[in-house]
């Protein structure tokens, strides 16, 4: 199947590891150019070297107001265009609701809910028809997830602002949609996993609780990615895909 990528252009935040960099990977696999981002220069700048001709890495932050612009730039100057981007950032701190601190939920607040609005609104202004915007959130959007109460907090609202954003855009032929990883095994993953008094145990529970019975790998993931920002899913806008291996059990 062909899925319309060759040539296309997207940003792709987050993407010098994890389920970014997969997304980034199969984008580039089927054609694609991308324009990555991480928060140092050293590793985005690794990053876009093992991607390839057809990346090119911009170290920058989602909580720094003008990296949104800086990034659609940055597509247009060393490619020639912008069709989508697929916001994607690490996870905030985990904690209960009686750890977390003031800060902490400001950080995170900057980077995983304002940065990613800022982004969407921005691409928003420069897509046209055709054109995508992709959120990366969580299974969290649907079920709260002990132990990573921000996280709780901001991906719900974000999933919000994506619905909210799909109606808006649609009626131009934009779309947007969301991605609700759950246990993809992913370093992030590894290391919550790793929290636990038993971290081989842990995996095992949460493996029995899915009907797979086994964690996603970050290929599968990148694959989904790549087709729903591909103009082969040119009908699908205003979903939150779960891609979890059916964890999550209700409609």
């Amino acid at each position: 199947m062909d899925l319309g990528l060759k040539d296309r252009v997207y940003v792709v935040t987050g993407a010098t590891r994890g389920l970014g960099n997969a997304a980034a990977r199969e984008l580039v696999a089927d054609g694609a150019k991308v324009v990555i981002t991480g928060r140092s220069e050293e590793s985005v700048t690794a990053a876009a070297e093992e991607l390839g001709p057809n990346a090119v890495g911009v170290a920058a932050d989602n909580a720094d107001p003008a990296v949104a612009s800086r990034l659609v730039a940055a597509a247009r100057e060393h490619f020639g265009g912008f069709d989508g981007v697929l916001i994607s950032v690490g996870g905030p701190a985990p904690g209960f609701a009686a750890d977390n601190t003031d800060e902490q939920w400001q950080t995170a607040f900057e980077s995983v809910f304002l940065g990613a609005v800022r982004l969407a609104r921005t691409a928003a202004a420069e897509l046209g028809e055709g054109g995508v915007i992709g959120f990366v959130l969580s299974g969290s959007v649907h079920e709260p997830i002990p132990g990573l109460t921000i996280s709780n907090g901001l991906r719900p609202g974000l999933a919000g602002f994506a619905k909210s954003l799909a109606d808006e855009l649609g009626p131009r032929g934009i779309r947007v949609l969301g991605l609700l990883p759950a246990r993809i095994d992913t370093d992030r993953v590894r290391q919550l996993d790793g929290l636990s008094a038993d971290p081989e145990a842990t995996r095992a529970g949460h493996e029995s609780r899915i009907p797979l019975r086994r964690y996603g790998t970050p290929e599968e993931f990148g694959r989904t990615a790549a087709f729903l920002l591909s103009p082969a899913a040119s009908y699908l806008t205003g979903i939150m895909l779960p891609v979890d291996g059916g964890f999550r059990h209700g409609f």
